[in-house]
């Protein structure tokens, strides 16, 4: 059994997923309505801001994905006493902060990329912080050289060891001068996990933008840091002695909010999505509309659904918020295989995110990647040099196949695909699926797909 194998397994227990492997009957429309909760993206990030406070903090709108639950052993590793109040909504107590076994944070690290925010509220509360070898998707080379350099700009000592990394603070962390080479979500929100108590002020240049950024900036505000968030993305932090916990809602998950929306165009079926917002999908709103989608926008979420009407290619490139999101290309261009002439996708934000594409063309879809991008008069998004490009020529009907899940989005772009394609689909190593998305067994069921687990 591969490392993949093993992640998706591990996964897959987190959530009390009984199989990690389906069998899809698709060529049905899915109908219904579903929730979403809070987003993985900002609901782990709130959970390790905790660690920076004296008193307890409490989230509400944590949704039961995998990723939380590493999360929630990591804190707990660390001394960290959690409690679920009610389902959703999680009590943080950090009073008896402590140094955690190498073995402890590795039982759970394998599975995430998170630690590596452990590092600043660690070096706060303890003077030293420890990161083994880093997980996550299979998406390209995420180098975590943007975190530590700036944990160095700190003040903090970087030690690289055999079984991982040792950061130490021998004087007090303090503000500093920091420009990213990159909007990078990860790099942005190690700064501001690490500026809010640094001794002095701390100018981020180049930050990342995004929904989820705002929020844990609200949160961390509403902790007793002060942050100013100024224009051409810099970020300028002043920083306190102490924080206190925080009572907090967290903003939903606009990433399966779309995932949902791109199943109901591929199956021309029909989904209320209850607790999306417009505000934070406006790009994607666009796009989906271009594509001949419809949607409303209701009080209490978006519904979305297939006209009836041909599907129309388009081009897109993925961005840095407010760009089109990355998240989104992989369950959209499922869709996209269905439009009646050639659809670009330019990848530029991750070097890997269409290996997912290979198990589409075996369902018969005709997408060919283009490892060093297209380049192209009309971009707007600056070409980078890991960008890639895929060009999707549809219609082209799906049939069922015997696919394997590479990842966290490109997995739930399989469960669309097996959704949509005319026959049966095996799909395994769907654990990794819950990594991000709650309950999506149930979801579908909700929905009418017709399945079974293996």
């Amino acid at each position: 059994m591969n490392s993949l194998d093993k992640d998706s397994q591990k996964a897959a227990a987190r959530v009390g997923l009984v199989s990690d492997t389906i069998v899809i009957h698709g060529g049905k429309p899915l109908h219904g309505r579903i929730e979403v909760r809070g987003a993985k993206n900002l609901v782990t990030k709130a959970m390790v801001a905790a660690l920076l406070a004296d008193t307890p903090s409490v989230l509400k709108g944590v949704p039961e994905i995998s990723d939380v639950h590493v999360v929630s052993g990591l804190l707990r590793a660390h001394g960290v006493e959690i409690t679920e109040l009610e389902p959703g909504v999680l009590r943080l107590d950090p009073s008896n902060v402590k140094g955690a076994h190498f073995a402890e944070i590795d039982a759970h690290a394998g599975s995430s990329r998170i630690p590596i925010l452990f590092c600043g509220p660690l070096l706060h509360q303890l003077g030293e912080a420890f990161i083994p070898d880093l997980g996550g998707c299979r998406i390209g080379d995420r180098p975590i050289d943007f975190h530590l350099d700036a944990l160095r700009a700190f003040g903090a000592t970087v030690e690289k060891k055999h079984e991982g990394i040792h950061l130490t603070a021998p004087q007090k962390l303090r503000g500093a001068l920091i420009e990213l080479p990159f909007p990078s979500v990860g790099a942005t929100e190690q700064v501001l996990l690490t500026a809010v108590r640094a001794e002095g002020t701390t100018e981020l240049k180049n930050a990342a933008i995004e929904p989820e950024i705002m929020d844990l900036i609200a949160i961390l505000q509403k902790m007793g840091a002060i942050i100013s968030v100024e224009p051409n993305r810099v970020i300028v932090i002043e920083g306190v002695e102490k924080l206190d916990g925080y009572l907090h809602t967290a903003i939903v998950d606009r990433n399966e909010a779309a995932s949902w929306a791109a199943a109901a165009l591929a199956t021309k079926g029909d989904i209320t999505v209850g607790g999306a917002r417009q505000q934070e999908l406006m790009t994607f709103l666009n796009v989906y509309r271009k594509v001949g989608g419809a949607f409303d926008v209701l009080e209490d979420g978006i519904r979305f659904w297939h006209p009836g009407t041909p599907l129309k290619p388009v081009t897109v490139e993925t961005d840095v918020h407010p760009g089109f999101m990355t998240d989104w290309q992989q369950p959209l261009i499922v869709a996209l295989t269905q439009a009646e002439g050639v659809s670009i996708v330019h990848e530029t934000v991750y070097e890997n995110r269409f290996g997912f594409t290979e198990a589409l063309n075996e369902m018969g879809a005709n997408i060919v990647v283009h490892k060093d991008g297209i380049a192209s008069i009309t971009r707007r998004v600056p070409r980078r040099k890991l960008e890639q490009a895929a060009v999707i020529t549809g219609p082209t009907p799906l049939h069922g196949a015997a696919v394997r899940v590479p990842d966290l989005r490109g997995g739930f772009s399989h469960l669309i695909a097996g959704l949509a394609a005319t026959g049966t689909s095996t799909i395994s190593n769907v654990g990794i699926i819950s990594r991000g998305y709650e309950l999506f067994i149930d979801k579908m069921r909700a929905l009418g797909a017709d399945f079974e687990l293996v």
